[in-house]
């Protein structure tokens, strides 16, 4: 289809122009980056900046108190917070929760489709925390936001796609494109935004079914699992991989004759991370 090849070498060329517009981190996640980033910042001026949001602020006292963090003292202020998480930690965690802001468009059509990609976002995010607890050397909480970061490249696609009507009225065909296009633009965003090569590997690999690597299983590892399983018994054409020539299954030890992952005794931290983000 003509036009078709037309999106996709206009949206490809501005990619590699820079005239592509890739989606903006928004304010607060970037400046608690900064400040975590600087070896001198204290508790105090993280939970300063995040104070500046109030929705936000709120939201994460409630993540502290959830059943995934929470301590013998309840938590009930910022400083709090960040004292019992961590820098770290709370950097993933407002970056995780501002995510969802991002995923939201004026067409029906294509809100309900960046919805969609959210929650199984959320969904990959979930698992993908569960899998890293059996992998040293892998923070839970950066494979939770990897999952949620794993299919950012729809979203300039879907931007786009809002303004052209063939796109819209061809489910199929937007299906196909974002296919073909999204782990490309997917790692280019997470670059732009200057995140660490290792979630710019999640986003541009997780659906390279063919990728291998020396050594322990990394993220991308832990993140393509996620999204294999999440995709059991639905019409994805992932769905269909064959698990056993897949070799991040092999790196994270788990048993590939089987037809999905035994996450039973997960299932309540898998909850509970889809609850933080519902």
């Amino acid at each position: 289809m003509e036009s078709e090849e037309i999106f996709v070498t206009e949206l490809l060329e501005d990619l590699e122009s820079g005239q592509l517009q890739l989606p903006t981190l928004p304010e607060v996640a970037l400046r608690v980056r900064e400040v975590v980033d600087d070896e001198n910042a204290n508790a105090g001026q993280i939970a300063e900046i995040i104070g500046q949001d109030v929705a936000l602020s709120a939201r994460l006292i409630q993540v502290a108190n959830s059943p995934l963090y929470r301590g013998r003292q309840e938590i009930d202020r910022l400083s709090m917070v960040v004292a019992r998480l961590g820098n770290k930690l709370v950097r993933n965690l407002v970056t995780s929760q501002v995510m969802k802001q991002m995923f939201q468009a004026t067409n029906d059509v294509i809100d309900q489709r960046l919805r969609a990609v959210w929650e199984h976002s959320v969904q990959v995010a979930a698992i993908a925390r569960a899998l890293a607890g059996q992998c040293p050397g892998v923070m839970p909480d950066q494979a939770m936001l990897a999952g949620l970061l794993h299919d950012i490249g729809t979203l300039p696609i879907l931007y786009r796609a809002e303004e052209c009507d063939e796109l819209l009225d061809s489910p199929e065909l937007l299906d196909q494109l974002i296919s073909r296009l999204h782990a490309r633009i997917g790692g280019a965003i997470l670059k732009h935004w200057k995140f660490p090569d290792s979630l710019v590997a999640v986003a541009a690999e997780h659906e390279d079914l063919g990728r291998s690597h020396d050594g322990p299983a990394d993220l991308v590892d832990i993140v393509q699992v996620a999204n294999l399983q999440s995709h059991i018994d639905n019409d994805h054409p992932l769905s269909q991989a064959e698990w056993t020539q897949i070799s991040s299954f092999h790196r994270l030890g788990l048993d590939v004759d089987v037809h999905e992952i035994e996450l039973t005794d997960v299932a309540e931290e898998i909850d509970e991370v889809q609850k933080l983000f519902a």
